[in-house]
Parts: C-alpha cells; sequence; structure tokens
C-alpha cells in the first residue's frame, strides 16, 4: 500500500511546530526574526507578488533581497524546472550535457557577446570567490581592491570583500592582500596600483547594502581604465542590481565601462532555482583555458538550475517595459513619501527597481518595519545601514501593487512617526 504523499504546504502548516524546529536546529534568533516578520505565521505558499502564510493571509512581496524578480512560481519557469527534471535534473560530471553550454550561450549574447566564458556557481558568493581566484591566478598578484561600504557575501574569501566589520568579527585574518578604496575617488585604483600589485578591482556599480548607494559612471570608468593601465582586471559585482534590476541588463556594459567580467545570480535562476555566474573575457578565464580542473565544484553548471536561465532571461526581456513603468511609478511614490512624512523620511534615492528609503533613525527604522509586517508587507532592511529599508519591487508587478505598497508604507511610516513622538 502507497503511503499519503506529504507535501511541503502540510509539512509547514504548524508554525509553531515550525519555529520550534528552527529553535533546535538552527538559531533561537532566526526563529524570534522569522516570527516577528510573519507576525507569528510562516510562508505556506507564493505566486507573483504574493507569499500566503500558514494563517491563511496574503503579504505583498516587495522584498525577497532581489530573488523574485519575476515573482514567485512564474509558470514559464516552474514548467522549465519540470520538463528538465523529467530528463536529466543533474550531471555525472564526467560526460558533457547541452544545458549548461546553452544557457552560457544565452547568456553571453544577452549581456551583448564581448564577453564570452562563463563559470556557473550556485550563489553569489561562490561568483565572486571565483572572479578573485580568477584574477589572482592569471595575474600571479593577490592584492584585490574593494570599494568602502561593499557586499560582496559572507564565506571567508567574498568576506574579505565585504566592509561590514560585524561578519568579520573573529574570524580575522581573512583572505589577505584586500585593500579599500573610497567609491567617491576617482583616482583611488591609480594610486593603489602604485603602492600594491593589483590583481583586481572589484565594485558594484549600485551598493545595494549599503542603502542603496549609486556609484557615478565616471568614477567607475577611470577605475577601469587605470585598472587595466597597471594590468589588473576589473570585475562588476551585478549578482543584486542586474538583469534589468535597476533597468539595464548589465549596468556596467551598459555605461560602456570596460570591464573583465560581470557577476550574476539571484534573478537569473527564475526565482526558482539557485544559479550565479561569472561572465567574462579569456584573459581572465586564461588559467581556467590552459586547466579546467583548477577551479571546479560538483554542483557548478547543474543542469536542473542552467535549464531555467533562457527561459528567465525571455521573460526579464518581456517585462521590461514593465520594468521601466514600475520604476517611474516608484520614484513618484517614494516621492510623495517624503512629502507627506518630511520629519520621518530623511532620502529615498534608486534605480529601477531597487530604491531606498533612509529614516531619522535605526530604531524609527525597526519601528516601520514592525509596521509592514503588521501591514502584511515584505521588504528587506540593510544590515550595514539599519536605519534604510530597502525595496525590491518584482518586475511582473502591477500598478494596483505599487500602489498597495505606497499606501502600506505611508501607514507604516505614520503609525511609528506617531509611536516615536
Amino acid at each position: 500500500m502507497t503511503e499519503p504523499r506529504t507535501t511541503m504546504n502540510t509539512a509547514v502548516a504548524d508554525a509553531g511546530q515550525t519555529f520550534r524546529r528552527v529553535r533546535r536546529h538552527f538559531s533561537p534568533a532566526l526563529a524570534v526574526a522569522g516570527k516577528f516578520t510573519g507576525q507569528g505565521a510562516v510562508e505556506a505558499a507564493a505566486e507573483g507578488c504574493r507569499v500566503t502564510l500558514s494563517d491563511g493571509r496574503d503579504v505583498l512581496d516587495f522584498g525577497s533581497y532581489a530573488v523574485a524578480l519575476l515573482g514567485h512560481r512564474n509558470p514559464a519557469i516552474v514548467e522549465a524546472v519540470r520538463n528538465q527534471l523529467d530528463v536529466l535534473p543533474a550531471s555525472t560530471r564526467s560526460v558533457q550535457n547541452p544545458v549548461a553550454p546553452l544557457a552560457a550561450e544565452r547568456l553571453t549574447g544577452y549581456l551583448g557577446g564581448g564577453l564570452g566564458r562563463v563559470y556557473f556557481g550556485c550563489g553569489g558568493a561562490d561568483a565572486v570567490e571565483t572572479s578573485v581566484k580568477l584574477a589572482r591566478m592569471a595575474t600571479g598578484r593577490t592584492t584585490v581592491l574593494a570599494v568602502d561600504g561593499a557586499f560582496h557575501g559572507k564565506t571567508l574569501g567574498a568576506l574579505a570583500l565585504t566592509d561590514n566589520p560585524r561578519f568579520k568579527s573573529g574570524l580575522e585574518p581573512l583572505l589577505q592582500g584586500v585593500v579599500r578604496i573610497s567609491g567617491d575617488d576617482p583616482g583611488a585604483v591609480a594610486e593603489a596600483a602604485r603602492e600594491h600589485d593589483v590583481a583586481a578591482v572589484v565594485f558594484e556599480p549600485v551598493q545595494a547594502e549599503n542603502g542603496v548607494r549609486l556609484l557615478d559612471e565616471s568614477v567607475l570608468a577611470q577605475w577601469c581604465r587605470d585598472a587595466h593601465e597597471h594590468g589588473a582586471f576589473v570585475v562588476a559585482d551585478e549578482i543584486q542590481v542586474g538583469l534589468r534590476r535597476c533597468g539595464a541588463r548589465s549596468l556596467a556594459l551598459a555605461a560602456g565601462l570596460d570591464v573583465d567580467c560581470v557577476l550574476l545570480g539571484k534573478p537569473l535562476g527564475g526565482g526558482v532555482l539557485p544559479v550565479s555566474a561569472v561572465v567574462g573575457n579569456d584573459r581572465l578565464f586564461a588559467p581556467l583555458l590552459a586547466d579546467p580542473m583548477l577551479h571546479t565544484a560538483t554542483f557548478s553548471g547543474h543542469p536542473l538550475s542552467t535549464a531555467v536561465i533562457p527561459t528567465a532571461l525571455d521573460l526579464i526581456e518581456r517585462h521590461a517595459e514593465d520594468g521601466e513603468r514600475i520604476a517611474l511609478a516608484m520614484e513618484q511614490g517614494l516621492a510623495c513619501l517624503r512629502e507627506q512624512h518630511p520629519d520621518a523620511v530623511v532620502a529615498t534615492r534608486g534605480r529601477g527597481l531597487l530604491w531606498g528609503i533612509d529614516l531619522r533613525s535605526p530604531e524609527l527604522a525597526g519601528d516601520v518595519l514592525t509596521g509592514l509586517a503588521q501591514r502584511s508587507m515584505v521588504v528587506s532592511p540593510c544590515l550595514s545601514r539599519p536605519a534604510t529599508i530597502r525595496l525590491l519591487p518584482p518586475i511582473v508587478a502591477t500598478d494596483a501593487d505599487v500602489k498597495e505598497a505606497m499606501t502600506l508604507l505611508s501607514d507604516a511610516v505614520a503609525g511609528a512617526a506617531v509611536a516615536a513622538a
């Protein structure tokens, strides 16, 4: 007799049991944070811009740390996953399969064809570490330049490039040779190159975790020129901000920056599967062209994950104009939010589908997050800038979704301001 199949929805329906398991097997602090954000409920299902909780509430998702660009469970993405699952979900790693090479071809073409080599990873930090490793091997140098306020991940190598000391405490020494430069200084790379043997400079065109800070493109252009003059590589980390999250397919390439690779991730797997990519030129990939065994991973180029990439890219382009419409509505809505709450909202800034709201204090920002949780809306905080709240609307959001988000935000800010008075 066949046992009845247990679905994930059944497994998580008991929120109390889920929180007990989180406390027992993960962390008590995670249980507290999750209970706070879900107001005592847990995720049970998701579709589009909405997440259904175990208590039956629907939550508007303008967060998810940039993963849900295409919304949750996009039907075309789910179909691509199911089709691949039926034929070849995993690889022997000894025999080639057509899935990852096709994804690489589509991805390089999507970015314009100038960067023709690809390494597929499983997450953003994986891509960061791969790019740094390649730069060091290709140049024979060890110094890597990272920008003040940068966030590149929390694995030991990527963490050395990440600026926030909170994540480094007790872990030093990390990867040696990382030199920090100011994002406002066009001469920073040239100066560092005079003092160090620089292998690479790594930057985010928009520092999302650092309170949504947009780096000056003219500064970045000078960095590219100076890095190449000194024989160093240039890495654009667009894991959170690329793939039209901030308008362009690649911010660096759209700005005409002479970069040696672009790092992508988060929405690359269509919001369903984890996958990242280092998309670079032959010069950076020279070590792997000479010996492909220098950097490998069991799940690099995983067929199930890479199978969704062509579909994800097609969908992103199909919704590109929608992204422009949503971006304009967000900009206008946040301008109204500043006018409505001048004593609470210090500033708003962003680009495309990534926006930051600076509140008067970290405490007020925390109260606004509480208010949004109570009003069934999810956003992403900035751990490096606790006074800033980050908004990441999906590219499939409707005008009604954006209007609802602005109303909930205004209500939450007003409630927090009254409570703080």
